[in-house]
């Protein structure tokens, strides 16, 4: 029995020993591997060109993945000008990352203008930290494979760079103006065959409510195009209002009062009255100083105002445009004095104040809206139409690249970017 007990440990220091020496192999085998793996060679299909959709000043390298591409082994982009390379390791290194980077699938070229498969390494040399590309001069560019030492250089290519006329990488932006554009045109069609429903604003239902006031109490109406000049959106949309308000005022000889802290903004506002007037088919009513210049001091304006509301009572008083700390000054002084309030701003910091001292308020885009709302006219109307679908197409795209994107990282995926790249703006 003891002996027998004797044959079965030998048998099993045998095993154990056999497994060892396997391991051994194995290990050896794999190191053996990976150093035929890393045996450096230089970098195949390189490729240099002018970089395409830009302002010049910048050229684009690409090269074929290797298989010793690790973060273990480096990568060079070696430049030098002029076309005749004497010794290629003269060149200057301009770039160095490790061998697993810059791929074409990195960058932010969308998919009609990318020059090659996303697994191909790609960098750019643009101007600045230490390079300098001018535009008609030819340059001779390589890349180096450098592995513990080593390096090895593909042969140089040359290249010019050079300014193009055409941006391809935003021709999807082209596209999307068109399509938005033609949006906007089929709704001013439409809006001249047909009335077009526009949601109730109250705000703008109280207009004729403030002025027949006014007009009952024999007291002016005060209106304000707020805090900016005529470049603004905002200031736009009030002078358009002021058109409208100034119609009815003359409409039914009520006085209107216009106070003004920006010159441009005064002469823009005196001619939209005097035409509202003439309009309205009362000229003789227009007095020119119903537009008046205060001071463009912010506060100062603010004191001046306030004062106008207490000593004349306005009946009604409009604030439109865009507003900063003196809203509710302005419009806690005019509720003090009675008067019905009527504010319109995209100032979103200030609506708070608007919405508790007014009794109605524009918010945001209703500001905007407002001069179709009144007018009914087929082309602002059909404007804001067509305005209201892009947003609603934009609304879609965003639902829909939400998911696929989604999708694409869940399954490591490429097919949605063929969607998410034609709404992507890529300089």
């Amino acid at each position: 029995m003891k002996g027998e007990t004797l044959d079965v440990k030998r048998e099993q220091a045998r095993s154990v020993c056999g497994g060892v020496v396997l391991l051994s192999a194995a290990f050896f085998l794999s190191i053996s591997q990976a150093f035929a793996q890393t045996t450096l060679s230089p970098p195949q299909d390189l490729r240099v060109f002018d970089t395409p959709s830009d302002g010049g000043g910048s050229l684009t390298v690409l090269w074929s993945p290797a298989p010793y591409d690790s973060a273990a082994t480096r990568y060079q982009v070696l430049l030098s000008e002029g076309t005749a390379v004497a010794d290629p390791a003269a060149m200057k290194v301009v770039a160095d990352f490790p061998a697993n980077q810059r791929y074409v699938h990195e960058s932010k070229w969308p998919w009609w203008t990318r020059p090659t498969t996303g697994d191909q390494h790609q960098f750019t040399l643009r101007n600045g930290k230490g390079v300098e590309l001018k535009n008609g001069n030819a340059y001779s560019i390589t890349v180096a494979a450098v592995l513990n030492g080593d390096r090895v250089m593909a042969p140089p290519v040359q290249a010019t760079p050079e300014p193009n006329w055409i941006n391809w990488n935003q021709m999807n932006n082209l596209l999307l103006a068109l399509l938005f554009g033609g949006i906007v045109f089929y709704a001013i069609s439409t809006a001249r065959k047909r009335e077009i429903f526009l949601r109730r604003i109250p705000g703008l239902d109280a207009v004729d409510e403030a002025i027949g006031r006014a007009t009952e109490l024999g007291k002016p109406i005060l209106y304000m195009t707020g805090a900016h000049d005529m470049s603004d959106p905002s200031t736009i949309a009030a002078a358009v209002i002021l058109g409208r308000v100034a119609k009815r005022t003359a409409a039914y000889e009520t006085d209107l009062l216009v106070p003004h802290r920006e010159p441009i903004t005064m002469a823009v506002c005196q001619e939209i009255t005097k035409q509202a007037y003439l309009e309205a088919g009362k000229p003789d009513l227009y007095k020119e100083d119903s537009n008046f210049f205060i001071t463009s001091d912010q506060f100062s304006y603010t004191a001046a105002v306030d004062g106008i509301m207490l000593r004349k009572k306005p009946a009604a008083n409009f604030y439109m445009g865009h507003y900063f700390a003196e809203a509710l000054l302005l419009t806690e002084t005019g509720a003090s004095t009675g008067a019905i309030q009527i504010a319109g701003t995209d100032a979103d910091h200030q609506l708070p104040f608007f919405v508790t001292t007014c009794d109605y308020t524009l918010i945001g885009e209703e500001l905007y809206a407002a001069s179709a709302y009144l007018s009914r006219e087929p082309v602002q109307v059909g404007t804001l139409r067509g305005q209201d679908i892009g947003k609603a197409l934009i609304l879609g795209v965003i639902g829909v690249g939400t998911v696929l994107a989604t999708l694409g990282v869940m399954f490591d995926a490429q097919w949605p970017k063929l969607f998410l790249d034609f709404f992507r703006d890529v300089k």
